[in-house]
């Protein structure tokens, strides 16, 4: 099984046009059992990766998810991320913005959620809602109580431009980012909210409020396109995954944060003569 993730990687000046690009790929794996046995095994080497990333404590690991609902953001969180040491592993989820929010820039509290050295960090929707649903949805901007200055376009470009300063920062500071756009179409979007309509212990997962976004679906992808053109750095990449297919997406997604982590130098902390010192002491009390 070869997963070239190159092929979804969204270069730094690349205009991206998302009708051209798969919703549904060619299956990695011939199996169900092909496929469980491939994400084991993804997740036992995220795992060690994982636990060296805490011993060196040097750098951290940002991964951002955006999508449209339904696409599978929270399954793919839940089944790449299963065997990670929680300790090490901090999950955000942004909502609506509190009264505390909208007193501060729009970066502020997302800031307060950033990984620490050691740690990955997961943003399940991130500041990237500023230019998205926002963008879609401008009544939204009025409530943050932004003075006057620029309007239109320059908005927008304005926040890309902060978003990608920032992401620089963090990058020259140590923190890797990394974005996931889930590419769903519409069609499977549809299929899966059906699909929860008609198990009842889904039913908690949908409400009106999502089929009234779906008509907005043009607007999403096109706030989309200009966001994924704009803000893919080779620092912090943007890779569009292909989510019709949730067993492909997930290896697709574990596929890109192990090459991410393996990129890294990292090692274990090497003991100086002080702390061979101690060790040594330390075992012969527990000798004795």
């Amino acid at each position: 099984m070869k997963i070239h993730t190159r092929d979804f990687r969204v270069g730094e000046g690349e205009s991206v046009d998302l009708k051209k690009r798969p919703t549904q790929i060619k299956p990695f794996c011939k199996s169900k059992g092909e496929y469980q046995t491939a994400l084991r095994g993804h997740v036992e080497q995220l795992r060690k990766l994982q636990e060296l990333l805490f011993a060196s404590n040097s750098f951290s690991l940002l991964l951002i998810f955006q999508a449209m609902d339904a696409a599978g953001k929270d399954s793919a969180i839940k089944h790449v991320m299963s065997g990670v040491d929680p300790q090490g592993c901090q999950v955000f989820s942004f909502k609506h913005p509190s009264a505390e929010d909208l007193d501060h820039d729009f970066l502020w509290r997302t800031t307060l959620c950033l990984p620490e050295r050691g740690r990955i960090g997961i943003f399940n929707r991130s500041y990237y809602e500023e230019v998205l649903i926002v963008r879609v949805h401008p009544e939204i901007l009025k409530a943050q109580r932004i003075p006057d200055g620029p309007s239109g376009k320059e908005i927008w470009e304005g926040r890309f431009d902060s978003i990608l300063d920032m992401e620089k920062h963090l990058h020259r500071n140590g923190t890797r980012v990394i974005k996931f756009f889930l590419h769903l179409s519409k069609e499977e979007q549809r299929k899966r909210f059906l699909n929860r309509l008609d198990t009842p212990e889904k039913n908690w997962k949908i409400d009106m409020a999502d089929i009234k976004e779906r008509g907005f679906w043009k607007e999403y992808m096109k706030a989309y396109e200009e966001c994924l053109s704009a803000t893919s750095t080779d620092e912090a990449p943007w890779y569009v995954i292909p989510a019709d297919n949730k067993g492909d997406a997930r290896l697709l997604i574990s596929k890109v944060i192990l090459e991410t982590l393996e990129g890294l130098k990292m090692s274990h902390p090497k003991a100086g003569p002080e702390r061979k010192k101690d060790l040594r002491l330390i075992r012969k009390m527990l000798e004795k």
